[in-house]
């Protein structure tokens, strides 16, 4: 590089800095990463890695996407949870981080009527918002943090 001209440099160093975002980010998050079935699980972690508990708390908290919707649980903290669906309290004591993330992913697989949404699914959904249409709500690193926050909840 060098010997390149400068504009030639340039170009290739964008290539670089691009190619490095690209790696270290993994798949967009529109895109869903293959993942294999076994069971009621996806045994492995969806982001190659697990997930950050401490993101995932923050993300279980988070009222615009995710769980304190219709779930309560042990978040003294957080006013108005929902009574929707099962008390997280314990759920670590329930479900290995396997079967979590299958739940996170495509809960309809247990329950075809759940209200449940679909975390990690862009196909054949009804009633999506604009916001949502053809790509998935969470990412599968925001899986993988929720999913690692859910398995310490333990009685």
């Amino acid at each position: 590089m060098a010997n390149a001209p400068l504009h030639i440099a340039a170009l290739i160093a964008a290539g670089l800095v691009l190619a490095c975002g690209v790696l270290a980010c993994g798949a967009r998050a529109d895109e869903l990463v293959p993942y294999k079935i076994i069971g009621d699980t996806i045994p492995q972690p969806l982001a190659g890695t697990p997930g950050d508990p401490a993101r995932g708390r923050a993300l279980v908290l988070a009222r615009t996407t995710t769980c304190i919707l219709c779930h309560s649980g042990p978040f003294p903290e957080a006013r108005f949870q929902g009574d929707l669906a099962p008390d997280l309290k314990g759920t670590g004591n329930w479900w290995s981080a396997g079967q979590l993330r299958l739940r996170l992913v495509d809960a309809s697989r247990f329950n075809p009527q759940t209200i449940m949404p679909s975390y990690y699914r862009n196909d054949g959904l009804v009633r999506v918002g604009r916001n949502f249409a053809a790509k998935p709500i969470l990412s599968a690193a925001e899986i993988e943090d929720i999913v690692a926050y859910l398995a310490t909840l333990r009685d």
